[in-house]
Order: structure tokens, then C-alpha cells, then sequence
């Protein structure tokens, strides 16, 4: 959706792009020049006028003609309106920033549903729009980051998520319990958490991945499999059985997980998300209708 919006705001500012250059170097000339004949046309026939008429009458009847012949078109005076506007929004969501909506639980309770949150895309480097190929890189994606990429099974849907694991990492996702490169991702209980798509409350860890700590939800009592929904690239570098999954994560993609555990649809069952997918760092919440005191930075 997101990439469907770049593309049609690249197109505008392209057209409009042209107008705009187009009246600059071209269309101003000549109304310029049709305000001048029509000036002097003007003059000539106020000039053959022998009656006495008001001179401010006069004056006005002049600009009046002359706005009438330098006026630009509709279609120019919006061009030229709006290309600065969209050239704007173009270079921001483009290079530093883009606004995102949350549309589901599944990153509770860091985000949720309603959230509006932005996106540093300056953090995954600075990539060509629309072909979305890296020019400069500008830093790399660590441990316990929240990222929006669009979706591998489906590249039209944006996704958000939290890195799990690294390039060349080992991630292994057994009783419940997450272990990267052999070692367990310890958590401690921090009470429950009301979950309201659910009316339910669940049990709230805290947990920290890299240095990033955070909270997550765990159903305890729940059982869940774990089986691939579709064959994914790299499928062969993740063994399932009935206590979880196995995974080695390849060069250039990651392991992403939702921070409601028991409750998202993740690495764990479409597998890893290649960086060439990666829209950027999620670090903002600029709004929720619903709960304005969720304004703020997360982690």
C-alpha cells in the first residue's frame, strides 16, 4: 500500500514538476508578452476616446485587461501551486521519515491497535525512491528494534515488528522461551495486561534484547504450533518440531517477532524478512484518537 503511494506521489510530482518548469522557463514569457499587447491595445483605444471619462474608472479597466490576458490557466495555476507542497511530503517520506497506522494487536502492549507512529526510513540508509535501491548506507538495524517492512508473503501490506535476530544469528523459539546464539532471552513477570480486542488480561514480561529492554506478552497455559504458513525462501535453515522453531538466519535478512507472542503472525511461521523489504526504524507515537497520552517515544 505504502510502495502504491510512493509511486502515485512520484507521479505527481513529476507532472506537476514539469508544469511548474515548463511555466517558469516558457508559459510566463508568454503571458508576459500578451499582457504587453493587450497594455498596448488598451492605451490605443483609451487614447482614440475623446470623451472625459474617470481616470480611476480608467486604471482599473486597464489592470483589469492585463490580469485578463496574463491570468494562467487553471490546470498551470494548480501545477505550480501544489509542486512545492508535494516535493515536500516527497523528500520527507521518502529520505527522513513516514507515517504509519497500527492495525492490530500484535505488537502489544508497546503498540497498539490506533497508533499512529513514525518511521525514521534515514536509519535503514538512503535508498533511490520507488526503485528502492541503497545509494549510502547509513547504519545498520540492531537487536530489539521495531521495524515496518512491507510484508514477504505479500509486499503490497506493510508489517511491524521487533528484530529478533541478526544476519548469521541463531534463533531458536522453544517452550515459550526465545535463545539467540544458544543463549536464553531471560524475562521477568511485570504483572498483567489488559488486552482489549481480547476483554482478557494476560500475563506482562519485561525483556531486553541487545539494549533495548521492553515488555511482552505471554500466555503461559496456551498451547501454540508452529508450522511455516507458505515455503519461504531459506525454509531449509528452520527446523520445526512440537516445541517451537529452529532458524539460521541468512546474510542480508532478519528474524522478526511480534511482541505479543502468543498472538502474532511472524518470522516464526513465514520466515525472514530480506533488508531489500525494510521501509525503517519505527521510534514515534504522534498520535491516538483514542488515548492521547500514548503520544511519545517507545522501545
Amino acid at each position: 500500500m505504502s510502495w502504491n503511494f510512493a509511486l502515485i506521489l512520484f507521479i505527481l510530482l513529476v507532472i506537476t514538476g514539469i508544469v511548474w518548469l515548463l511555466d517558469i522557463t516558457v508559459l510566463r514569457k508568454t503571458r508576459k508578452r500578451k499582457g504587453e499587447a493587450a497594455l498596448a491595445q488598451f492605451n490605443q483605444a483609451a487614447s482614440g476616446d475623446v470623451s472625459h471619462g474617470d481616470p480611476a474608472e480608467t486604471e482599473r479597466q486597464r489592470r483589469a485587461a492585463v490580469e485578463s490576458a496574463t491570468r494562467a490557466p487553471w490546470w498551470v495555476e494548480y501545477a505550480v501551486s501544489f509542486f512545492p507542497v508535494i516535493l515536500f511530503v516527497f523528500v520527507l517520506r521518502s529520505f527522513v521519515v513516514e507515517p504509519f497506522r497500527i492495525p492490530s494487536g500484535s505488537m502489544l502492549p508497546t503498540l497498539q491497535s490506533g497508533d499512529l507512529i513514525l518511521v525514521n526510513k534515514f536509519s535503514r540508509g538512503i535508498r533511490l525512491p520507488i526503485l528502492d535501491t541503497k545509494i549510502i548506507n547509513t547504519g545498520k538495524l540492531e537487536r530489539g528494534d521495531v521495524i515496518v517492512f512491507r510484508y514477504p508473503v505479500d509486499p503490497s501490506v506493510d508489517y511491524i515488528k521487533r528484530v529478533v535476530g541478526l544476519p548469521g544469528d541463531e534463533i531458536a523459539y522453544l517452550d515459550k522461551k526465545l535463545y539467540v546464539n544458544g543463549q536464553e532471552v531471560s524475562h521477568t513477570r511485570d504483572g498483567n495486561y489488559f488486552e482489549p480486542d481480547r476483554v482478557a488480561y494476560v500475563s506482562k514480561y519485561k525483556e531486553k534484547l541487545g539494549d533495548v529492554e521492553h515488555d511482552i506478552l505471554l500466555e503461559e497455559g496456551k498451547y501454540q504450533q508452529y508450522e511455516p504458513i507458505w515455503q519461504f525462501p531459506n525454509s531449509q535453515n528452520c527446523q520445526y518440531n512440537r516445541a517451537g522453531v529452529r532458524c539460521k538466519v541468512p546474510e542480508g535478512q532478519y528474524f522478526a517477532m511480534g511482541d505479543n507472542r502468543d498472538n502474532s503472525a511472524d518470522s516464526r511461521y513465514w520466515g525472514f524478512v530480506p533488508d531489500g523489504n525494510i521501509v525503517g526504524k519505527a521510534f514515534f507515537i504522534w498520535m491516538n484518537f483514542s488515548d492521547l497520552s500514548r503520544i511519545g517515544r517507545f522501545n
